[in-house]
């Protein structure tokens, strides 16, 4: 399977990063566009080089290389995912207009009737930002807010992030055991 990871300047890059070292535990073919702010956020929210984040995909696309393969449907990406999805990307998706590699990876993963996954992370929501996720969805993607479960009773910060990015797997079609499963208020 090949999956392509945008990771955008939102905060919450975190939960991109996490998505990056599940998919590669899940032996997932993985190309990656980082944007310049998303680099910058890199540094700012987590002690992370962003050397180390590049290193955990196959393959690494700039974000201004629209000739790169996963700007083409033929190149035959299986699954995107934007994590986090800034709203400037969300409106980008939302609108068709494709400014830069990951916006159309995702625009091509919409055309070919892909799973396209975008990890919106912004509150409050405005109106504008409800009317993009709705045309998004529309068009086929899931939007899905960076909005971590408590179900699990994760105990620090990483287990919090590495059941969403678990989340995120699921919703791009990848069977995994990674994180906690939900098994009811009073499971067998």
């Amino acid at each position: 399977m090949k999956v392509f990871v945008g990771i955008t300047g939102a905060s919450g890059v975190i939960y991109g990063i996490k998505v990056l070292e599940l998919l590669r535990r899940a032996d997932v073919e993985i190309h990656l566009s980082i944007s310049r702010t998303a680099e910058r956020v890199i540094r700012l929210e987590t002690d992370y080089d962003v050397g180390y984040v590049k290193s955990l995909a196959h393959y690494v696309w700039d974000e201004n290389d629209l000739t790169a393969p996963p700007a083409s449907g033929s190149f035959g990406i299986d699954a995107v995912a934007i994590v986090p999805c800034s709203t400037k990307t969300l409106a980008a998706v939302a609108h068709g207009i494709t400014h830069n590699l990951i916006v159309r990876a995702a625009e091509v993963g919409l055309k070919e009737r892909k799973r396209v996954v975008l990890v919106v992370r912004e509150s409050p929501l405005s109106l504008v930002h409800i009317k993009n996720m709705e045309l998004a969805t529309l068009a086929g993607a899931v939007v899905m807010p960076a909005a971590p479960g408590f179900y699990t009773r994760p105990k620090n910060l990483d287990e919090l992030v590495t059941t969403f990015a678990g989340r995120v797997l699921d919703a791009l079609g990848i069977r995994h055991d990674f994180t906690p499963r939900w098994r009811g208020a009073n499971p067998p």
